[in-house]
């Protein structure tokens, strides 16, 4: 099994890699998890775009935002594996680069993210502590979480 990560901004992406990333967001954010929601929103334009082929396949993909779009700080979001490549651990290893991108384009070292509630350990293990309650994000349970 090959992985490969790459970063690239939204004018170095192919209308192909486009393509995948906007299926894969709704394969899983809106159809998986019954979510009628705006996926495309605009910042993508201003945002990087992290992803991890599989022997060649996009398997995850996270959204690389500067400071001041999201939030006042960097921030990682669309964090998504593909079903097909769940259980590899690629999520750990996802995050880890998505965090390394943030800090080599950005030179951030302050993350912050919405986090899906039920991820609140992973999100843990990588550094991430909860700034606030839990809040609803279109239908489903969040918290807001900060990396320093």
């Amino acid at each position: 099994m090959k992985i490969e990560y790459f970063v690239k901004s939204f004018e170095e992406l192919t209308t192909t890699e486009l393509y995948q990333i906007l299926k894969l967001r709704s394969d899983v954010f809106i159809v998986e998890q019954n979510c009628a929601y705006q996926d495309i929103d605009e910042k993508d334009l201003k945002c990087h775009h992290l992803m991890c082929l599989v022997d060649g396949k996009l398997a995850g993909y996270t959204r690389i935002v500067p400071t001041n779009l999201s939030y006042k700080d960097a921030s990682i979001g669309r964090v998504v594996i593909g079903s097909k490549f769940r259980g590899l651990g690629l999520g750990k290893q996802l995050m880890e680069n998505s965090i390394k991108a943030c800090e080599d384009i950005f030179k951030e070292s302050k993350i912050r993210i919405s986090a899906q509630l039920y991820l609140l350990k992973f999100y843990n293990s990588l550094g991430f502590k909860e700034t606030g309650n839990p809040y609803d994000e279109d239908g489903i349970p969040h918290i807001e979480m900060v990396l320093n």
